[in-house]
């Protein structure tokens, strides 16, 4: 189950899947070399590698069910310069309600610029092509303003507040598919 999932495309944006096989080594061995192989882009920020972020969680996912790898880790790549500027994931994949839960990091230098807002509109577009996808949620600690700000933009509820293990309180955001789909379109 290495299969890589097609790239997802925007007006600046290219969100290219990691295969299981280079996402377990870029988790191990923190290099990027085999993830990079035949690629036609480049990882000067060392992103997943420094701070490896969700790397933690979806390794062990994997490892226990490769095919759960089709919901993860995408790297961002900005066209203009062929660069990862960033990594995107949904958490795991649709509950039994048919919740994706996704998260998102921007290099700090290509924060403001309308980069998260891209990557997070292909990404959710890509994910309501599968008709098993009812509900997009995005949690954010409540001090985060700049990501607050992102969702709101899109027009998601907020549903209340949870407390995670790792990060804290953070407040819940979701949208329904049809709420969706009608004011942000189709793929």
């Amino acid at each position: 189950m290495n299969l890589k999932e097609p790239v997802i495309s925007t007006a600046r944006l290219e969100l290219h899947h990691i295969s299981a096989d280079r996402l377990i080594d870029l988790f191990e061995k923190r290099d990027d070399t085999f993830a990079l192989v035949g690629e036609t882009f480049t990882n000067p920020l060392r992103n997943l590698i420094d701070f490896q972020g969700p790397l933690a969680w979806r390794v062990p996912q994997v490892k226990a069910d490769p095919a759960t790898n089709k919901w993860f880790v995408r790297w961002i790549v900005l066209k203009e310069n062929r660069e990862v500027i960033g990594s995107t994931s949904f958490h795991g994949t649709p509950d039994a309600q048919g919740m994706m839960e996704i998260g998102l990091g921007i290099e700090t230098q290509y924060q403001n610029q309308g980069y998260a807002k891209e990557a997070l509109l292909g990404m959710w577009r890509w994910v309501l092509t599968f008709p098993e996808v009812k509900t997009l949620r995005y949690t954010v600690s409540p001090q985060n303003l700049p990501s607050i700000a992102v969702i709101k933009y899109f027009g998601f509820d907020f549903k209340g507040q949870q407390i995670d293990e790792e990060d804290g309180p953070e407040d819940i955001y979701e949208m329904d598919r049809e709420t969706f789909l009608k004011k942000w379109g189709a793929n």
